[in-house]
């Protein structure tokens, strides 16, 4: 499983450089759910079509660690990938109290193509998706109302309009859904009644009024001295998941820390390795960030550009009709951070008291800050985000 997760930290971490090139605000994806659709078509390309995909997922890695380097047939060799998001994902969707995690994933293709038996099949099994057939011809745009409905119903809600008028027409022919939805609960609790008005800084001469939301307690914590940055590890109820917060030292100090950022860095910090537990005085407002991205661009970006042309497409292994191409890749994305906890994509808990401690570490998110949700298992990186401002 392992090298299934470092593939998507890494596939996380290029996409992260993307975005913050692209726009000076918050940022919020989900790397994970991104992955499991791309590695859907994965599963039906062929050819170069595939090995492009491979390479901007970072699967090459994970087919070379575990065959040790041979190279066999492509769908056998490619299969390992398969097998293991059909672990992480059957471990991610487990039924729990302590959480709601659900990650859904659908195909819709037109439906003058005939897909393959054996690809519908294998979709369900190793992605636990669906591949739907769709009228993009006749009823683009009941096609269109359909699709944000079930994914509306799959996110509880919270993601409406993924494809917005006018994004699907006659001309669409394959169209990749992937939804993720959670809410949890802190292991402990932030106290609303300590909550109160603070100030966050932008850069060092602006602020803005947030709702602070402050606990101390004992937390997974550590202090970078070359990034000139702290960690810190909250845990979700059950502990499974956690957030992880990575605050600049300085005020102005998110771009310096951006630009040391490294894929290997990012493992190492979601691997909890070099964290111990401390007394932590936390500061941290209360945050809501809902993103959309059109993802085409960013995956021609990152490699993946056959996928997309009618002429240069290979997606034999889903279907015997030429002509099979990605027509549309749409994220949207939403996250709110409050004192029971975060919903993605309120909750209730119970208040735990927390005995004094001589000396604490501070940890004040008073200025833009890193964050990511994880899966502690799987070591797995759901959610990735930058918050700039209320």
């Amino acid at each position: 499983m392992n090298s299934l997760s470092e593939a998507n930290t890494r596939f996380a971490y290029d996409l992260f450089q993307l975005f913050r090139k692209s726009t000076k605000e918050n940022i919020f994806y989900s790397p994970l759910s991104i992955t499991s659709a791309l590695a859907m078509t994965y599963l039906g390309s062929r050819k170069r079509t595939a090995s492009e995909i491979q390479k901007v997922l970072h699967f090459n890695e994970v087919i070379e660690n575990t065959k040790g380097g041979t190279k066999t047939a492509q769908v056998e060799e490619s299969g390992n990938v398969h097998q293991q998001f059909q672990k992480l994902l059957t471990e991610l969707n487990k039924p729990t109290d302590a959480y709601k995690l659900s990650l859904a994933n659908r195909l819709y293709g037109d439906k003058k193509f005939q897909f393959f038996q054996e690809y519908l099949d294998n979709v369900k099994k190793f992605y636990l998706a669906s591949v739907e057939s769709a009228d993009f011809v006749n009823a683009a745009e009941e096609t269109r109302k359909m699709i944000n409905s079930w994914v509306e119903s799959q996110t509880n809600e919270k993601i409406k309009d993924l494809f917005p008028q006018g994004s699907l027409d006659n001309s669409t022919i394959l169209v990749l859904v992937n939804a993720i939805y959670f809410k949890g609960q802190w292991d402990e609790k932030f106290d609303a009644k300590r909550t109160e008005q603070g100030q966050f800084w932008l850069n060092k001469d602006t602020s803005k009024v947030v709702q602070m939301m402050k606990q101390s307690n004992m937390f997974k914590f550590t202090s970078l001295e070359d990034m000139q940055a702290k960690i810190l590890e909250i845990p979700y109820k059950d502990k499974d998941l956690s957030m992880v917060l990575l605050l600049p030292n300085e005020i102005d100090g998110l771009q310096q820390l951006e630009d040391k950022l490294t894929a290997e860095k990012l493992i190492e910090w979601t691997s909890s390795r070099n964290m111990s537990m401390r007394h932590v005085d936390v500061h941290l407002p209360r945050f809501k960030v809902e993103q959309s991205f059109d993802l085409q661009v960013t995956m021609k970006a990152l490699g993946m550009v056959d996928a997309f042309s009618p002429r240069d497409a290979d997606f034999s292994g889903m279907s015997g009709s030429r002509g099979l191409m990605i027509s549309a890749i749409l994220h949207k994305s939403f996250v709110e951070v409050t004192e029971e906890g975060t919903e993605a994509a309120a909750a209730t808990g119970v208040g735990i008291s927390v005995t004094s401690a001589p000396h604490y570490e501070m940890f004040h998110c008073d200025h833009p800050f890193l964050f990511l949700i994880k899966h502690n298992k799987t070591n797995s990186i759901l959610f990735f985000g930058r918050f700039l401002s209320p």
